[in-house]
């Protein structure tokens, strides 16, 4: 059991940095500013998620 807990929480803390790292390249790809690229890495899979459905 222990060993299934590790590999779920090393799951999560890759997909976090990935929908950090995706939402930072989809804000800066539309909007050409470092400063909006932040804020949306910030709120990651929320921001990629509002893309997918509004644009």
């Amino acid at each position: 059991m222990n060993g299934n807990y590790k590999i779920s929480v090393e799951g999560a803390k890759y997909g976090i940095s990935f929908g950090t790292a995706l939402a930072i390249a989809i804000s800066y790809t539309n909007n050409h500013s470092v400063l909006w690229a932040i804020i949306h890495g910030f709120f990651s899979w929320f921001y990629v998620v509002y893309y997918v459905l509004f644009h």
